[in-house]
């Protein structure tokens, strides 16, 4: 196993910007204050369910030293490559296009050993220089916390705003609100907060079981201003979703269609004020 670093980055930050030739409607950044919460399978999902409703959809693996979508999309053995100063997306099957970092190396478990800068500098990249061509909705994996990819694409990319996911524990809840009150502060919009690992069901009643000592929900969301988009629950078809492709229960599936939508609403409302700026 090699290691990928700081000698191996992608190009340079100097390359030319192809960013002129992209024409991207709505930028999604997909956040969570903590890792383990599920950030990029509720990426995927949000994505899949776009791209069902006919929208052009691409995912952009910003988690540079934890790249989770590759597998989550079931195209880890797909490599990306380079054409005329640009980089050429991954497209799953059903058209979505995708980049991260482990399309571009040998072996996905080779540690990437870079410090930050060098990893905003490729995050920079891959929005500039892949040929991401026309998109309605591209999508941001971003890594857990409120460091320096944060930073970089809050900064340096127009996002449309951030969808926060978190799981019903009062610690996480409490690095939510430090990614949301960085949001705030760097004046980007939080669209809402999808809750994953909300309950289990009960297969012989079908009831709700909550696992976790959950916070008072409403209180929170009315603390922090945040629209509940969707509670998820913890279950096998939505941990092998991208492995099986089968279809989602009528439960779940409503949930991400809910969820889905009110990411609509709010583009439709954000381009709608720019409009009349």
């Amino acid at each position: 196993m090699s290691e990928v670093n700081e000698n191996a980055a992608i190009g340079n930050s100097s390359s030319p910007n192809n960013g002129n030739s992209n024409k991207i409607k709505n930028i999604i950044g997909v956040m969570s204050g903590k890792g383990g919460v599920g950030k990029s399978t509720v990426t995927t999902l949000i994505a899949r369910e776009l791209n069902n409703k006919g929208y052009k959809v691409g995912i952009l693996d910003a988690d540079i030293t934890g790249p989770s979508i590759p597998r989550l999309m079931n195209m880890e053995d797909i490599r990306a490559f380079s054409s005329n100063n640009s980089i050429i997306p991954v497209v799953s099957d059903e058209g979505i296009k995708m980049i991260s970092l482990n399309f571009l190396i040998e072996d996905e478990n080779s540690p990437v050993i870079w410090r930050g800068p060098m990893i905003g500098n490729i995050v920079q990249q891959f929005y500039n220089d892949v040929l991401w061509e026309e998109l309605d909705y591209l999508l941001i994996d971003m890594p857990p916390g409120t460091g320096d990819v944060a930073l970089t694409v809050m900064q340096s990319i127009p996002l449309t705003g951030i969808v926060m996911v978190s799981i019903p524990q009062n610690l996480v809840s409490m690095i939510v609100a430090k990614a949301v009150n960085m949001a705030n502060q760097l004046k980007v919009p939080v669209i809402g907060l999808v809750q994953n690992m909300s309950y289990v069901k009960c297969p012989g009643c079908s009831e709700k079981i909550e696992i976790f000592e959950a916070p008072e929900m409403e209180a929170f969301l009315s603390e922090m201003n945040l629209e509940l988009l969707g509670e998820l629950p913890m279950t096998k078809e939505i941990i092998n979703y991208s492995r099986t492709n089968d279809s989602l229960s009528e439960d779940v599936r409503g949930t991400v269609e809910a969820m889905t939508e009110k990411i609509e609403v709010f583009c439709k409302k954000n381009k709608l004020r720019m409009f009349l700026r």
